[in-house]
């Protein structure tokens, strides 16, 4: 199929009244199937953007967060997906990346008082 004639039929279609397309083979949709179609809620987050690429989406018109939104989609779907990271401690999450955690000494043992004599 080459351009010309898939833009022949966009043409055909685009001139056709919805009375003249035939839904027959599609099955109708009940609210079952609206119900289970969700997309799970955002997350809101701080991200930092160098000043070019921000003015570059906002360029774009409205709606710029869910443009960014849409182009990472669009990255993260085109690669494979990463493997599973492990799980992190709570001593390991509030360090940061890259840095080696803190050596604890070991606890130091009470000194006694000096003996009398």
């Amino acid at each position: 199929m080459n351009k010309g004639s898939i833009k022949s039929d966009l043409v055909r279609i685009d001139r056709m009244s919805d009375e003249d397309i035939d839904y027959s083979d599609i099955p109708s949709l009940d609210e079952k199937f609206f119900v289970s179609v969700t997309m799970p809620p955002k997350k809101q987050l701080t991200i930092r953007l160098d000043p070019d690429v921000l003015d570059w989406v906002k360029r774009h018109g409205k709606g710029y967060q869910t443009r960014i939104n849409r182009i990472l989609r669009m990255v993260m779907e085109s690669h494979p997906p990463a493997p599973p990271s492990k799980p992190r401690s709570t001593a390991q999450s509030k360090q940061r990346p890259g840095r080696a955690p803190k050596r604890r000494s070991a606890p130091r043992a009470k000194r006694s008082a000096p003996a009398a004599k």
